[in-house]
């Protein structure tokens, strides 16, 4: 379809409770620096039950604009009533271009819309930039096993579409002032239309207890650990910090630790004020979730591990040894 704005949408996930998830409001950050270069507004999309929560949320992060659906059958997500709902957002608005999370929801919703509106969509972005020479957004993500990133554009279709991983950028500053154009939108969704509904939630173990994204401090272990008992001084470390524990890929799949606690390409992208790296060598599936961080130390036995080409401090030597003494002097310090 043809763009009949120069609007950047910027979808923003509720949960139930009617607030925003962070990967939206992180995402009009990036969108607000995309929007202008196209020279178009920054619009926040709401979708949900008992919004108002989410709408304000969006006001003070720096939407331009705000459209709101809002229905009890948009409680619980569910691709009909959602893809359906923003599909006629699309139609009736012509964005040029749509920043989703790359969440559980956005994979799904994002894949859909585009195939009913003929354009393209560019999944698990970790980078998007304005393409001044061409006008179209450049997409960046992990390709062939997040060996290599690609960079890919959309220059035939519009709304030129992609979901982008949540923790890749941060929240802007909140502005209590700006007062945006609010634009209430009434798309209801009959219930033969929606052929899924939410029978039971069952919350992952310890998955209410494991904020990766929005955690300041992340202790994260890999296979130089040596088992799921490695994991106990982490955790210590973590909460004399004030932080969580987090893991790659390799203690992850060897079942010492929680898929909740995953950093990487198949996990969380993470951007902590501080990253401990302990025992991980630093693949560049890892890297790609955590090189965002604010400071990173790693402690490795291998003083030629990959993790201390990211890191901005590095301790070689045995995480077995270094976290026990790191505990102790924090612990003497606090005295």
């Amino acid at each position: 379809m043809e763009a009949l704005s120069r609007d950047l949408w910027v979808f923003i996930e509720t949960g139930e409770d009617g607030r925003a998830k962070n990967v939206g409001l992180e995402l009009l950050n990036p969108g607000r620096r995309l929007a202008d270069a196209q020279g178009g507004a920054l619009t926040a999309v709401v979708i949900g039950h008992q919004t108002e929560p989410a709408v304000k949320e969006a006001a003070a992060f720096g939407a331009d604009k705000i459209i709101v659906v809002d229905g009890p059958e948009y409680k619980h997500y569910t691709t009909d009533a959602y893809t359906d709902a923003m599909y006629g957002l699309v139609k009736k608005y012509g964005p040029t271009t749509m920043m989703i999370g790359a969440t559980n929801v956005g994979r799904d919703m994002g894949p859909r819309l585009s195939c009913r509106l003929k354009t393209g969509l560019t999944a698990d972005c970790t980078a998007v930039d304005y393409d001044e020479a061409t006008g179209n957004i450049a997409w960046t993500r992990p390709t062939f096993g997040g060996n290599l990133m690609a960079t890919i554009m959309c220059p035939e279709h519009r709304p030129q579409i992609g979901t982008v991983r949540p923790g890749v950028f941060k929240k802007g500053a909140r502005n209590e002032e700006n007062k945006p154009e609010v634009i209430r939108e009434e798309i209801h969704i009959p219930p033969e239309r929606i052929r899924t509904r939410v029978v039971e939630i069952l919350k992952e173990l310890d998955s209410e207890n494991v904020n990766l994204e929005g955690a300041d401090v992340i202790v994260a272990g890999g296979w130089g650990v040596g088992g799921p008992e490695g994991f106990a001084p982490l955790k210590e470390l973590a909460d004399l910090l004030g932080g969580v524990v987090g893991a790659s890929r390799a203690a992850v799949d060897a079942g010492w630790i929680g898929h909740v606690h995953q950093v990487g390409q198949t996990g969380k992208t993470v951007g902590p004020k501080l990253y401990i790296a302990c025992g991980i060598s630093g693949a560049i599936q890892h890297v790609a979730g955590m090189s965002g961080s604010g400071t990173i130390v790693a402690i490795n036995k291998d003083p030629d591990a990959p993790i201390f080409g990211v890191a901005d401090y590095s301790v070689v030597g045995d995480v077995k040894q270094v976290v026990p003494a790191l505990i102790k002097e924090i612990r003497e310090s606090r005295k």
